[in-house]
């Protein structure tokens, strides 16, 4: 957003809350190129969009003026700029179903009961939203048709088995997706189509849930959504409740409309098929092609769908090929060892001398920590020490003595613990730590040698250690 953009984010704010803005905080980056920001004065919060996608925009604002005259659960807009790309809404606060769903350790009974909320409430988009909606204003589909079947099915082909190099013969495969969405379009696509109904677009606020993120819904089939839900991989639900909350929404669909389960369940089967391949090609543009690193992470959730619903899937129609490259897929072992690896935060330690300045970050974070160690007791005045470095049983003993380096290593240790922490949780790949001395042969390297020692127990963690220093003194071989 640029500055005259930004310029008029804030007037709009203060013109609808009467009063100066005090705080403006960007909010992480989603999955989308929205740019959000909170918004905030001395009495009122809100959250400001930047979206360059005047279509979507519009789609928003139409369907949230829509779905609250149905009193569904959505953010109020307060200002709108259209022109100008902006718009103000509620700020429903920073809990998703997501991050309640990691608060509560899994799936207790607080959050299956909330789950069960969710769900009457997908049931009041999709009736009540089928009715109310203008389809017109539906971006860029005004149904989950043919062509828009066939965008996602090429999504995940290019973007995901041709990035992820899985053998395939593409005419036989484009076979298979002409069959399989013709027996996709036979279920009854008279509805509101949420589009991405999964964890992350669900909101909790006072207890309740409140949605967001739904501009790119359409007409489509009920089986769609409630597939996205329950196959949301992240979530990891187990197979058991899956199955426990699928009859629960059968139950619920059945109190508003007639329903043959039977016809019910064997396209829903085909419907979390596909939204399966939306997703992981999503997965894949970001994840291989924009080298988002925190996108691979839902890969190996993927795969564990994929590889259950390929045991139990019973479509009425042949597709061997697409059914053989996705068995591909689920086995796929390079697959896997790039799930398991993206998952991992890379600490790259090193020691150096101050004499060659700072070591340069590589990964292209440009951040991290840098300790200086110089103001330590340094074992290189001394003779005895002088050959040796902070890795030799000597040096390791003599700063082992003093009480500074265990209280300046606790606090280093501390420090670093709390970013890897962060981190982690929020999906980020890299965190570089220096740390220096005059030398870059003894405190900088028993230090550096530490903290490694203290982070190699972390599962969640992949510790690179270099000692700068000591590699340019090494004779070549």
């Amino acid at each position: 957003m640029n500055q005259d953009t930004h310029s008029l984010l804030v007037a709009q704010f203060e013109a609808w809350a009467g009063e100066p803005l005090e705080s403006m905080t960007t909010l992480p980056p989603s999955g989308s190129y929205r740019e959000y920001y909170r918004m905030k004065s001395a009495h009122r919060s809100a959250l400001g969009v930047y979206n360059t996608d005047a279509k979507e925009n519009r789609a928003f604002i139409d369907f949230t003026r829509r779905f609250r005259e149905q009193g569904l659960p959505v953010p109020d807009v307060y200002a709108a700029d259209e022109d100008n790309c902006i718009y103000l809404i509620e700020d429903l606060g920073s809990v998703t179903l997501f991050d309640h769903l990691q608060r509560n350790n899994g799936f207790n009974d607080e959050v299956i009961d909330f789950y069960k909320k969710v769900i009457r409430a997908l049931i009041g988009f999709q009736l009540q939203g089928a009715d109310c909606i203008d389809y017109h204003t539906c971006y860029p589909r005004q149904a989950f048709d043919r062509q828009s079947m066939l965008w996602d099915l090429h999504y995940f082909k290019y973007y995901f088995l041709k990035l992820a190099r899985i053998p395939f013969d593409e005419q036989l495969l484009e076979d298979d997706y002409n069959t399989f969405i013709n027996y996709l379009l036979e279920a009854d696509g008279h509805y509101f189509m949420y589009r991405d109904f999964q964890s992350r677009n669900i909101m909790v606020k006072d207890g309740e849930p409140w949605f967001i993120d739904y501009q790119g819904g359409r007409r489509g089939a009920l089986q769609y959504d409630i597939a996205s839900l329950l196959y949301d991989a992240k979530a990891a639900m187990p197979e058991t409740l899956r199955d426990e909350l699928f009859d629960f929404y059968m139950d619920e669909l059945s109190r508003h409309i007639p329903v043959n389960r039977t016809t019910f369940k064997a396209h829903y089967q085909a419907f979390v098929l596909i939204r399966i391949m939306q997703a992981m090609g999503a997965y894949g543009f970001r994840g291989f092609y924009e080298k988002k690193a925190h996108f691979l992470q839902s890969i190996p959730h993927a795969l564990k769908n994929l590889a259950h619903l390929l045991r139990v899937v019973q479509l009425p129609v042949p597709l061997p090929t697409l059914l053989n490259t996705l068995s591909l897929v689920a086995e796929s072992e390079t697959l896997n060892g790039i799930a398991r690896e993206s998952s991992l935060l890379n600490v790259a330690i090193c020691s150096f001398s101050y004499k060659r300045g700072i070591p340069v970050d590589i990964s292209g974070n440009g951040g991290g920590f840098v300790f200086d160690c110089r103001a330590l007791h340094n074992p290189g005045k001394y003779d005895q020490y002088k050959p040796l470095t902070g890795k030799d049983a000597e040096v390791i003993t003599f700063l082992e003595q003093e009480d500074e380096v265990a209280e300046f290593l606790s606090h280093a240790k501390a420090l670093v613990s709390q970013s890897v922490n962060r981190y982690t949780q929020r999906g980020f790949k890299n965190l570089m730590v220096n740390f220096g001395c005059t030398g870059g042969q003894h405190r900088s390297v028993y230090c550096a040698e530490q903290l490694a020692k203290h982070l190699q127990g972390n599962p969640d963690v992949k510790v690179t250690l270099r000692h700068l220093e000591q590699e340019m003194k090494a004779p070549v071989k």
